[in-house]
């Protein structure tokens, strides 16, 4: 079992901790690749600043190369967008035998594919906004207005429209009348192939962190989210002072409760490991609403788990050291380094 937010993690120096030589990878060819080289930085930052022998690397060309030739004892997956959360690097990794910070291939890929990890999700009782997705070509080929029309009749308004695959809010856009969601949705099939569309949900924006550092994962306190203009898109996520966040966010000590064990529902109904991010939306009910789950969360100075890591107390490199000392001792047993 998780643990709730109101128990503090435990955290001790990993032993050796001086002898791993880590690896941060950020960058890529996603549309995150700006927000994942300021992630990757901070980490390299926190990592350095408790003593660990780190290097950051982009995953391109080299990357494999680099990994036979000084393969190191763990890597920190830095990246956002397709590069670090559909699962084919953690693959590459594997086939490498180098152990990484965060789940498996094949959590990351059901992650990454937001229907198909909501589908899981409604199926282990946690509760997710109804939805459908929407490839581009059944778009086009089953005609958009009939499309369209029959997608607002079935889940009603307002919706929120967004890429399956994706992060940071690209390609996001709340629709509030049914006129605005062909526009909407030329927006989100710049950024992906395929649209979910969703019943928005009103009500507090929230992302609760998720994180084991060896006593079973463990929920942080939820940072609460208030975007200037209402809607938590990208330009909100990266530009200082277009969103305040409150960590804890705003909630009674029952609902923050339910809040957090609904976040490690998610993480366990997933799969997943070390890391997570849920972000929700709790209704004016007080009842939560998983909208999804990220195994390779931002780790910028305005990202979500880094403040949640602060209001617990913890120290950022630190927790990161712990989590990297966690997926060393998972390499293989015969490799070397």
């Amino acid at each position: 079992m998780g643990k709730s937010a109101a128990e503090r993690p435990e955290l001790t120096e990993p032993a050796g901790i001086d002898d791993l030589h880590v690896l941060v990878l950020a960058g890529g060819l996603s549309y995150e690749r700006d927000v994942s080289l300021r992630s990757g930085r901070r980490v390299l930052d926190a990592l350095r600043a408790v003593g660990m022998d780190v290097e950051l690397r982009d995953a391109d060309i080299a990357l494999l190369p680099a990994l036979a030739a000084d393969p190191p004892d763990a890597v920190v997956i830095a990246l956002h967008g397709a590069t670090g959360e559909d699962g084919s690097l953690r693959g590459v990794l594997d086939l490498c035998d180098v152990p990484y910070v965060g789940c498996d291939a094949r959590a990351s890929r059901l992650a990454w594919d937001k229907p198909s990890a909501k589908t899981v999700l409604r199926e282990a009782g946690i509760p997710t906004p109804d939805w459908v997705a929407l490839p581009h070509d059944r778009f086009s080929e089953l005609g958009a207005v009939a499309v369209l029309d029959r997608i607002a009749d079935r889940l009603g308004l307002p919706l929120m429209v967004k890429p399956a695959q994706g992060g940071s809010g690209l390609g996001a856009a709340v629709v509030r009348e049914s006129a605005a969601l062909p526009a909407a949705m030329v927006g989100c099939f710049a950024y992906g192939s395929t649209a979910l569309v969703e019943r928005y949900v009103p009500g507090m924006d929230v992302a609760v962190s998720v994180i084991d550092l060896g006593d079973g994962p463990q929920a942080l306190p939820a940072v609460e989210i208030v975007p200037r203009n209402g809607v938590y898109d990208y330009a909100a996520r990266y530009t200082a002072g277009r969103t305040t966040w409150h960590t804890p966010a705003r909630l009674d000590s029952g609902v923050a409760a339910n809040v957090a064990e609904v976040a490690l529902a998610a993480h366990r109904a997933l799969g997943l490991r070390d890391l997570s991010r849920v972000d929700l939306i709790v209704d004016a009910a007080g009842q939560p609403h998983v909208l999804e789950v990220n195994v390779s969360p931002g780790m910028t100075e305005t990202s979500l788990l880094p403040l949640a890591v602060a209001a617990s107390g913890l120290d950022f490199g630190q927790v990161l050291s712990a989590l990297v000392a966690r997926a060393a001792a998972r390499r293989p047993q015969g490799s070397v380094s």
